[in-house]
């Protein structure tokens, strides 16, 4: 059943916890270009190990907790090197250097360099992404967004509402199924569940846009319940975060 991330004490009070949410996002999307500027495939993992680190050391990630959330994007960032790796056009090039053949398949140096930096600079996003996830209240990204970067309320804390809701799909899901076995319905998996799940889904959000319109939201001027400031660390954590993929991108 999918699930928001909850951080545990120790995420939140931690230096990237407690860092703005806007600073952070600003940081991963400084990372995210620079790394499209780099070719080769040491570097991006440098760059990941650097995020990895990071989240351990400065975020206070449980490594069990950070690990369950690496191992299915890097298995899927192997995918990707392995699918570049295998229809590259390198390997029809006839003036490519040749390193095995398999079959009719031949494989060549330079469609394994290609596919290395291209799964390379994948594992760079799916780390820092997770370290940002796992880093970030939910609630005080979306606070800091609409306070700090002029993000429409209405969009923003739709979007974070919509995210809470999630979870409530999955209960839904159970429930018809639950609701089949109940009327003697053989099997658990039916595509009339799609439907039944889709009708549910747009109760939800009715009373979810009712609830909002309530609450006057996007209509004049509003108080701030969670105030989201700026402090000192969030100044070393973007000249830091910048002064790494400058290094990397330059070196």
């Amino acid at each position: 059943m999918l699930s928001p991330i909850d951080l545990t004490v120790r995420q939140e009070s931690s230096l990237l916890g407690r860092t703005n949410p806007v600073v952070k996002l600003a940081v991963a999307l400084v990372w995210l270009v620079g790394l499209a500027l780099i070719r080769d495939p040491v570097r991006p993992l440098v760059l990941a190990l650097a995020a990895i680190v990071a989240g351990l050391v400065l975020g206070r990630i449980p490594r069990a907790k950070l690990i369950a959330g690496l191992a299915p994007l890097v298995a899927a960032a192997g995918s990707i090197a392995l699918a570049n790796l295998v229809f590259a056009a390198a390997n029809t090039d006839p003036f490519a250097h040749e390193i095995a053949r398999v079959g009719p398949l031949r494989l060549t140096a330079e469609a394994i360099v290609g596919a290395s930096a291209i799964g390379a600079r994948v594992v760079a996003i799916v780390a820092t992404g997770v370290v940002f996830a796992q880093t970030t209240d939910p609630t005080r990204l979306v606070d800091a967004l609409v306070q700090h970067a002029r993000v429409p309320e209405r969009f923003a804390y739709g979007a974070l509402a919509a995210y809470r809701a999630v979870p409530q799909l999955g209960q839904d899901l159970g429930t018809l199924r639950q609701a089949r076995r109940i009327r003697g319905v053989a099997g658990t998996w039916h595509p009339k569940l799609l439907v039944g799940l889709l009708v549910r889904a747009i109760r939800h959000a009715d009373q979810l846009a009712l609830a909002m319109d309530a609450r006057a939201f996007g209509v004049g001027p509003r108080t701030t319940y969670r105030p989201v400031g700026r402090h000192w660390r969030d100044v070393i954590v973007a000249f830091g975060g910048a002064a790494i993929i400058v290094a990397l991108v330059v070196g």
